[in-house]
């Protein structure tokens, strides 16, 4: 892993974070709402409203994004007030296989850890098995009481890692 670094989006990053997080949601095949694609592709508010983080390999390169909504964020969705929340975990086509999704998902997890909170909630795509592997596997937990749908067909599952 030491060829990836995680750090904060910079200003500059932010139209390639956008381009990367619509990327890496289409390769994957998940069907997202229009307004919902323009929130990927649209890093901006991510950025102002919350905190965005990045993968870089050693040249630079953007491999992966997440967002970290700390409580008060207007970008939590389902996090208590003593939780963050993640969402918008992405890692570039290219880059898969090489653990920057679980090196942004650590990072949730300490920065959670900094700010001295009780846990890390985020939701989740029903069909998103990989990355539900990832997270049971650092020790994230199912919370069905916190399943929601935001809208009629776009049904999420949630998930809570206790600090």
């Amino acid at each position: 892993m030491s060829e990836v670094t995680i750090r904060a989006a910079r200003p500059a990053e932010l139209p390639e974070v956008g381009r990367l997080t619509a990327e890496a949601y289409r390769a994957s095949g998940y069907e997202v709402s229009a307004d919902y694609a323009g929130k990927l592709a649209d890093a901006g508010p991510r950025a102002s409203e919350a905190e965005l983080l990045v993968a870089t390999d050693p040249e630079g390169h953007v491999l992966g994004t997440v967002t970290l909504a700390p409580p008060g964020s207007p970008w939590a969705q389902v996090a208590t007030a003593d939780e963050l929340e993640f969402r918008m975990l992405a890692v570039s086509p290219a880059a898969r296989g090489r653990g920057v999704g679980e090196a942004l998902t650590r990072a949730a997890i300490d920065r959670a850890a900094e700010l001295g909170l009780s846990g890390v909630a985020l939701s989740s795509g029903r069909e998103m098995a990989a990355a539900h592997r990832l997270y049971e596997r650092l020790g994230f937990r199912r919370t069905p009481d916190r399943d929601w749908a935001p809208l009629p067909h776009v049904n999420l599952v949630t998930y809570r890692l206790a600090l």
